[in-house]
């Protein structure tokens, strides 16, 4: 159950993730746990990473999910994936017939950023200043999700992680490897000064172990 109406069991697990991570994703992992643990109770909270960092540090909740490394006092980051950026195409898109998307390549080509708050659009827009490229901006996307189904509506391309996203996206989008040197990096975020609950060390379990393998993204270190 995800914040169902009736009380929790005793073992409760209490979990905040950003929304691409929740969305699908998540979703879907809580409830392959949750069949195999019929006596746990799952809270699933959406939410931007700066509030995830938060609530951990105030012992709101006892895991988070986060795609940002940011350091605070008070949690712990513990690494789960990394992924190297890809460009996201429809299939007879004329940049398909690569197999690494450089820079230069996007150059006039319509492009789907992510919205400026992302750490991740000021490095992009880094790497296509240093060679010179120029896309046409056509829209922006404040998740990698929402980025990748407007290019499947046809409005363009887009530069994203692919961790989710091709998991879900892999049979109607193109993922090509984008030469840069943005690298992405996953957490599982808890409290620094407090144990980690037996619950939510067997979901991080449940995560490493049943986390599709998709190209562009592996285990982290």
């Amino acid at each position: 159950r995800i914040d169902g109406p009736h009380e929790p069991a005793q073992e409760t697990l209490r979990v905040t993730a950003p929304p691409t991570y929740a969305h699908r994703f998540l979703v879907h992992h809580i409830a392959t746990f949750l069949k195999v643990n019929p006596h746990f109770y799952v809270s699933l909270e959406v939410a931007p990473s700066e509030d995830i960092i938060r609530s951990i540090q105030e012992q709101r909740f006892d895991l988070g999910l986060t795609g940002v490394e940011i350091s605070r006092e008070g949690v712990a980051l513990t690494p789960y994936r990394v992924s190297s950026a890809v460009c996201a195409m429809p299939p007879d898109h004329p940049l398909a017939r690569l197999e690494t998307v450089r820079p230069e390549d996007l150059h006039g080509q319509r492009l789907i950023a992510l919205t400026h708050r992302h750490a991740r659009r000021a490095q992009l827009d880094k790497v296509l200043t240093s060679c010179r490229s120029k896309p046409k901006l056509v829209a922006e996307a404040s998740t990698s999700f929402a980025a990748v189904d407007l290019v499947r509506e046809g409005l363009g391309i887009t530069v994203v992680n692919p961790f989710p996203v091709a998991q879900y996206r892999a049979d109607d989008i193109l993922f090509r490897a984008f030469a840069s040197p943005i690298t992405y990096r996953s957490y599982f975020v808890t409290p620094e000064h407090r144990p980690t609950p037996a619950i939510a060390r067997a979901f991080m379990r449940h995560l490493r172990l049943h986390t599709a393998k998709i190209p562009f993204t592996e285990k982290a270190a």
